[in-house]
């Protein structure tokens, strides 16, 4: 059931790089202004779950995406028993554990299939302050149907031909979109400014689409970028950084 409270509802695969990223933006711009977020379910494993993962997809995809669905098994069950803030906390747990964690990056043999077991989920549910028991949600699969009815009702929001973070602006009657996709966090004092730009674009009634396909790699230690190395210049200019070695 969606909440009517909410300012945002944001719907999360947990593997996602880009919905962390996003997600992490998305704190820091509630850090600066009253927003109330509704942390919800959108699972890449289920919108593919026709799809013939050897002959369109990398590598390991497959195995990363059933590991995303899990995970999300075990936040169903969470916001079941301890409430939708507690979703939030524990995606923020497993998303620094899986995209800043410089130990085991995507190019480590296993590294996707293991972010689905208890091994790694439970110092996750530690760190949460939650129950060490829900791991035990990671093998039920009879939490998939929460998972499936809130990846349709994503879906039913933007159309089927997007991926992952879907925003919806104002729940219920608000406009809902695809992203925003970013490839690097901004800094504290841009976030604001570059949220206000996507809402002023989510407030007009009309607008559809703003998207360009040339992306760079995701600026996160799991995926192996060493951003420690990676400086910003100051000069913004109301677009995007450049980044400096």
């Amino acid at each position: 059931m969606v909440e009517a409270d909410a300012d945002i509802n944001f719907y999360f695969d947990p593997v996602c790089p880009f919905a962390w990223l996003t997600s992490r933006w998305v704190h820091r711009v509630m850090a600066q202004r009253d927003y109330a977020v509704d942390w919800r379910f959108i699972s890449l494993r289920l919108i593919n779950a026709h799809v013939d993962y050897d002959a369109q997809f990398p590598p390991e995809y497959e195995a990363g995406h059933t590991s995303g669905l899990r995970l999300l098994r075990v936040a169903a069950r969470t916001r079941a028993e301890h409430g939708r803030e507690a979703v939030g906390t524990l995606y923020t747990a497993l998303g620094q554990r899986i995209f800043d964690a410089p130990v085991e990056t995507e190019q480590t043999p296993g590294a996707r299939e293991r972010r689905g077991t208890p091994e790694f989920v439970s110092p996750a549910l530690a760190e949460a302050g939650l129950p060490a028991d829900l791991v035990d949600a990671l093998d039920d699969a009879s939490l998939d149907q929460v998972v499936q009815a809130e990846t349709d009702e994503a879906l039913s929001l933007t159309g089927k031909d997007v991926g992952t973070p879907i925003i919806h602006f104002q729940p219920p009657t608000g406009v809902a979109f695809f992203g925003p996709v970013i490839s690097r966090l901004p800094a504290e004092e841009d976030a604001v400014r570059l949220w206000d730009h996507v809402v002023g674009l989510a407030g007009f009634p009309g607008f559809a689409e703003l998207k360009r396909s040339l992306r760079e790699r995701p600026q996160l230690r799991g995926l192996g970028v060493d951003v420690d190395e990676v400086g910003v210049t100051e000069d913004w200019h109301g677009g995007s950084r450049r980044l400096k070695k």
